[in-house]
């Protein structure tokens, strides 16, 4: 089994509160986040999904590549982009939408062998399968 851990530091009040994510690797170390880079559209911090988006992003890219090469395809090039929509409903909010969008350069494969490859990876991505409760699961993926 793989364990992996974040933490959060969170000091103030509701809107006017700040906080900070670190991840045991380091890659984010006490990064910013808070009302406005969530809600509104302050850059200089992150938010719960960003992150959560290239989470997505780089799961899915490695199933992506680790399926190529299963079926004797090399991978040259992934791109991949997640959006997450956060939406308001009643008094709180819910993700009801992430969309995967897949460019990739893969050497010796016709379009229909991709999008099948495309849609397995979707589908067998472990962060795929922990956000099922997402309404819309969307992939748009283009062979370059």
């Amino acid at each position: 089994m793989i364990e992996k851990t974040a933490s959060v530091h969170w000091e103030g009040q509701g809107k006017q509160g700040q906080g900070t994510i670190s991840t045991d690797t380091g890659a984010l170390k006490a990064y910013p986040y808070g009302f406005a880079s969530r809600f509104e559209d302050d850059r200089r911090a992150t938010n719960p999904e960003e992150i959560l988006g290239a989470a997505h992003a780089a799961c899915f890219t490695m199933v992506f590549s680790f399926a190529c090469d299963k079926a004797g395809l090399a991978t040259t090039a992934i791109d991949t982009q997640a959006s997450v929509r956060l939406s308001k409903q009643g008094e709180g909010f819910v993700i009801d939408r992430i969309a995967l969008t897949l460019k990739a350069t893969v050497p010796g494969i016709d379009d229909a062998k991709f999008q099948e490859i495309a849609a397995a990876a979707k589908r067998d991505c472990p962060l795929s399968k922990a956000l099922a409760s997402v309404p819309e699961i969307t992939l748009q993926a283009t062979l370059r």
